[in-house]
């Protein structure tokens, strides 16, 4: 794991909660106090060099910010064998940057989430020019352990991050407003926090556990005239899903933009 900040981190600590064993995963860290805590915390090998780190593994997972992609690749470049699989956790990278840098090794591409801390992440995979479906059967066995994935074709990554990547601190935000207004309206905050956070729990389970979709659902729970319905008469009113619209496009741009910034368009 060539970097283990909020991404890197939640899909190691989500892997160790799914069983793998901190002998099957090697940390890089530059900084000492910080490798000394990621072993204390996670009992994983740490090792400040990421080209020692890549040596003898079966996948290299790059999960570091998309401004120091350049400095690590050139690092590793040295290291990586064709028999090795490399899956980029790098927001708005695409596959061709590391196809440039690492000539000859397959790369798969990979947007998850930060729900991967607790088992419950969402990620999209898509295959590098070199990468097979076995390899994505690989990157979908890892991410797997912390949630669900979808596989998609490279150009729809971006898409998918402003989507997901980006969609859980979305979610959040409507959290804090509901519990905000719970709170207004005379809970106790603890009160509001628990049932904001357990119906937003809920809803996505019937969403998933039923397979309805998400506009029959909403019908469902909206009776003509009632409380549910006055919500959403204000919500629309307020141009809500024009606004998420808006939200997601430049969450995705952003993630376009990203690319450009490092050369990969």
């Amino acid at each position: 794991m060539l970097g283990v900040g909020a991404m890197g981190g939640a899909l190691v600590t989500g892997l160790l909660a799914a069983g793998w064993t901190p002998e099957q995963v090697t940390l890089a860290e530059a900084r000492p106090e910080r490798a000394e805590q990621l072993r204390s915390e996670t009992g994983c090998g740490c090792v400040a060099d990421p080209a020692e780190a890549v040596v003898g593994t079966d996948v290299i997972v790059v999960a570091v910010k998309p401004q120091g992609i350049g400095d690590v690749l050139s690092q590793i470049a040295g290291s990586v064998k064709p028999t090795q699989l490399v899956i980029s956790l790098v927001a708005g990278v695409p596959t061709s940057v590391f196809e440039a840098a690492l000539p000859g090794i397959p790369i798969v591409r990979t947007m998850p989430n930060t729900p991967a801390l607790v088992g419950e992440g969402a990620a999209a995979v898509a295959a590098g020019t070199l990468a097979t479906q076995e390899h994505i059967g690989i990157a979908e066995t890892i991410l797997g352990a912390v949630g669900g994935v979808e596989q998609v074709d490279e150009t729809q990554i971006d898409a998918v991050t402003g989507v997901s990547g980006s969609g859980p601190a979305y979610v959040f935000l409507l959290a804090e407003a509901m519990i905000e207004a719970g709170v207004a309206g005379g809970l106790e905050r603890p009160v509001a926090a628990n049932l904001v956070a357990q119906t937003i729990r809920g809803s996505g389970a019937m969403m998933i556990e039923t397979g309805t979709d998400a506009a029959l659902l909403r019908q469902q729970v909206t009776s003509p005239g009632g409380t549910t319905a006055a919500a959403l008469e204000r919500f629309e009113a307020g141009g809500f899903a024009e606004l998420v619209a808006e939200a997601v496009r430049a969450a995705t741009e952003r993630s376009r933009e990203l690319g450009e910034e490092v050369g990969g368009r």
